[in-house]
């Protein structure tokens, strides 16, 4: 009788699962785990929103197993400590996982791997979130993209991955008996305060509820995705990313429901909504492999200059953050993204670059604190996507674009959200305020204010900074700091 053990991580799905796959043709006898390691993780363990979802979406992998003659078996310790008793104790040889494209998950998969083989135990290693065949995109001198466009040109020139993804286990053979199991409750994944109590009116965590929104996004608005995307007051985005995240779906599987819809390569119309969606799952790639090679910018800078930025510090800046993380800046498309990322455990992309200028350009608050506050409240909450965005909109990251593009949140729900449908959804308190006012309410009469029921400082926040002044006063900052020699400050 073979034994081999499944180590799942963030690939909580039964199709196109490589290690899967592997294990299965490996032994008559699969032990599918899951240790709970949150401080292996650090400093970015998962976040409560994060935790809910992982709670959710274990319950259902369970479930799919159960269903075809398996179980979880669920451990809480050390990676290493775990899997060697668990191969030592049943006889196992063979550990089969998928990697995970960041720097500390990379590091510990050598570490255990390195430990086990020590004691004749082999780790089977699988990519599953690779788009592309073949070696990983670099240039041609060898070094890493750190912009995204010739990355995006090179992923076109070397072409998606035509492999195609594998189709669920009908059967898997169930681990040995009386393997021992610790619950999922006592995880504590779920947070004492209910705060995520309405998340499952948004949200089906687990590779069913994945497999129902990709269908859901293909049949509705995959060809207005263009057009569309940047709308929050329309639902044309894919709503695929917790997904993505948790591996509850690949992203060859979501390119493979896309090419399914066409008869040519999406990609070789860039500008079409397909292409312009595989785009987006490009740049996750993207921003993985920046974090990969340049390991440090989850914490620190891209640019180093923005080492000496004189970011606000003290009570003032502690108070404006408050303001900021509770929806209540006086800014409605700010606090309209804020209350639907605290209602709903996400918050919109188009959204998430406003609120984040607001932050760091308006508010001249560290990125850092709205990285911390997105990782433990997005129940999409990606390392690399979080780090690389945030540092985008705080002018530090990779992008060409100068420092002086500063999102005028007033324009931007003007343009993005024309009819108001976005803020009344989430200020109802504006609900009544004419589409000419509702953008910047204080710039209404008081007549305006009244029949609309609304009294600025007291059913709804007057602006905790004034736009135009604190746009100049980005500026500024960013003047101390732009002169310092690029030969001396730029990246290797």
């Amino acid at each position: 009788m073979t034994v081999a053990i499944l180590w799942f991580r963030r690939d909580l799905r039964l199709t196109d699962n490589p290690a899967l796959q592997a294990a299965l043709e490996h032994a008559n006898e699969l032990i599918p785990v899951y240790i709970h390691t949150p401080g292996e993780e650090a400093p970015w363990s998962p976040g409560a929103a994060s935790n809910w979802w992982l709670h959710e979406s274990l319950t259902a992998l369970d479930s799919s197993l159960r269903q075809r003659g398996s179980n979880l078996i669920i451990a809480r310790g050390k990676s290493q400590t775990v899997l060697k008793k668990l191969a030592i104790t049943h006889a196992s040889k063979e550990i089969f996982f998928n990697s995970l494209p960041e720097p500390i998950a990379i590091q510990r998969d050598n570490r255990v791997s390195k430990h086990l083989s020590k004691s004749g135990i082999n780790c089977n290693i699988f990519n599953n979130s690779q788009l592309t065949d073949g070696p990983p995109i670099r240039r041609l001198d060898g070094g890493c993209y750190r912009l995204f466009t010739p990355f995006w040109r090179a992923v076109l020139k070397q072409g998606l991955s035509t492999r195609a993804p594998s189709p669920a286990p009908k059967k898997i053979p169930p681990p040995p008996k009386l393997i021992k199991s610790i619950s999922l409750q006592s995880l504590g994944l779920l947070p004492e305060v209910q705060w995520y109590e309405h998340f499952k009116d948004y949200w089906e965590p687990g590779e069913q509820g994945a497999l129902k929104q990709i269908q859901h996004f293909l049949d509705k608005s995959i060809n207005s995705y263009a057009e569309g995307r940047d709308r929050p007051d329309l639902e044309e985005t894919s709503r695929l990313s917790p997904h993505l995240h948790f591996g509850e779906i690949g992203p060859l599987q979501i390119i493979n429901g896309i090419e399914s819809r066409f008869e040519t390569d999406p990609t070789s119309h860039a500008d079409s909504s397909p292409g312009q969606y595989i785009r987006q799952l490009v740049w996750r790639e993207f921003a993985q492999n920046l974090l990969i090679h340049f390991p440090d910018t989850d914490l620190h800078p891209f640019d180093p200059r923005f080492q000496n930025y004189p970011w606000r510090k003290g009570k003032r800046a502690e108070k404006l953050l408050q303001y900021w993380q509770q929806g209540k800046t006086g800014i409605p498309i700010v606090d309209a993204g804020m209350r639907e990322l605290w209602q709903t455990g996400w918050m919109h992309n188009r959204v998430r670059m406003i609120v984040a200028s607001f932050l760091t350009k308006n508010l001249g608050i560290h990125w850092l604190q709205g990285a911390r506050w997105f990782w433990d409240t997005l129940v999409d909450a990606d390392c690399a996507n979080n780090s690389f965005g945030w540092q985008w909109c705080a002018g530090s990251g990779t992008d060409a674009a100068p420092y002086f593009r500063i999102f005028n949140p007033v324009r931007q729900s003007q343009r993005f959200d024309p009819q108001g449908e976005y803020i009344r959804r989430w200020l109802p308190e504006l609900s009544l305020l004419p589409n000419k006012y509702l953008n910047a309410p204080w710039e209404a009469d008081m007549s305006v204010l009244l029949n609309a029921e609304i009294r600025l400082g007291k059913t709804y926040p007057k602006p905790i900074v004034d736009l135009q002044l604190s746009r100049k006063e980005a500026l500024q900052r960013w003047e101390t700091i732009k002169n310092l020699s690029s030969k001396r400050y730029a990246r290797k």
